[in-house]
């Protein structure tokens, strides 16, 4: 049975134009966006004018710092997961602290960073698999919350299916494919993903990643809550439909990964967002949430990075 599923996907995945598809999707999501704010008469207010809307404001952004060390665990399991045993210090910081370099132009370079500081540390190949699949894990953590959606309609069970492919006998197929994608801008993790080779490298410690998914599935409900905060400020928290949001933004999310045409998933996270949330919401109050959100996220990334951006500095000088 999976030796099927593989050859279908296989043959999907090699036939399918991701590139026209992520240009499509991109300039659709920000001409969306961008006609809501500009062409609309929508009033935008960023106004704060109650004690709890500064405390709204400090919550959403701890809860966005500590989804990234969250993540930064997480991707310290994926290697883990992989079969390396060596002891690695500083693991979740160099995650942290490197975070904020996808918003450079390229989108790679935080990739590039911690290839760098790994190559030396364990196994070549373990450090460029976990590297390449981290993303996927957070994009099917991200998918199984949308699936959640079947209290609404029981096709949102389809969500569930990328996570098949974390498998330990399947995230073969995912990391050549991730490896096609990302290989023009970081030649240095053109390694050969031979099947074969790929099963002498590593020494998965089970079938199933359950630990890593868990606890990306945290990094993604902080995000949200850092969201729901945003939300508040803009709007009664008593007439929020929680589980909806939840699914529009986790898809949002996952659109914003998978098609970072711009730096950190801009505009197509909001630009998503805002056509799947219709007229449920104010217009106006949710253009103001999600440029809340997006303000509060950078520049928790940012903060984080700052000890790594000032260690470059001075060495630079």
């Amino acid at each position: 049975m999976l030796l099927k599923i593989k050859n279908v996907i296989n043959k999907f995945l090699e036939k399918f134009n991701f590139t026209l598809f992520k240009k499509i999707f991109f300039l659709l999501s920000i001409s969306y966006f961008i006609y809501y704010l500009i062409f609309n008469d929508i009033e935008i207010t960023f106004e704060l004018d109650r004690e709890y809307h500064y405390a709204y404001l400090l919550l959403a952004f701890l809860s966005s710092i500590f989804s990234v060390i969250v993540n930064g665990f997480a991707w310290k399991n994926i290697i883990i997961w992989f079969g390396e045993n060596q002891k690695i210090d500083n693991l979740i910081s160099l995650y942290v602290l490197t975070n904020s370099l996808k918003y450079v132009p390229g989108g790679v370079w935080h990739f590039i960073e911690r290839f760098n500081f790994l190559k030396n540390k364990i196994n070549i190949n373990i450090a460029s698999y976990a590297i390449l699949i981290e993303p996927y894990f957070m994009l099917s953590s991200s998918l199984i919350l949308v699936s959640l959606g079947i209290f609404y309609n029981p096709l949102f069970l389809f969500f569930l299916l990328p996570s098949i492919f974390l498998h330990s006998e399947l995230i073969h197929l995912i990391i050549i494919k991730l490896e096609s994608f990302k290989k023009k801008g970081m030649k240095i993790l053109n390694i050969n993903y031979t099947k074969s080779q790929f099963n002498l490298n590593v020494n998965i410690r089970s079938k199933f990643p359950v630990r890593i998914i868990l606890i990306e599935i945290l990094f993604i409900l902080l995000k949200f809550i850092s969201f729901i905060f945003c939300l508040s400020i803009f709007f009664n928290g008593n007439n929020i439909d929680y589980l909806k949001i939840l699914i529009i933004f986790c898809l949002s999310w996952s659109f914003g990964l998978i098609i970072p045409a711009a730096p950190g998933g801009l505009g197509v996270f909001e630009g998503t967002f805002l056509f799947l949330v219709g007229s449920s919401y104010p217009q106006s109050i949710v253009i103001s949430s999600l440029l809340v959100f997006r303000f509060i996220s950078s520049c928790s990334d940012l903060l984080l990075s700052a000890p790594f951006f000032a260690k470059k500095f001075f060495k630079g000088n």
